[in-house]
């Protein structure tokens, strides 16, 4: 299931480290994508 969430997430949210987002920086929502797509990730490579 993890895995199709990645996939997911990979197609719809946007890359933050393609555009060099500073996290000191970043808007809460952004903090928000950054750490879902951390946990999707991480639990996909379980």
């Amino acid at each position: 299931m993890f895995k199709l969430l990645a996939k997911i997430n990979k197609w719809l949210l946007p890359n933050y480290t393609k555009q060099e987002l500073d996290l000191a920086k970043a808007s809460k929502l952004q903090k928000a994508i950054i750490a879902w797509k951390y946990y999707v990730t991480s639990r996909s490579l379980d």
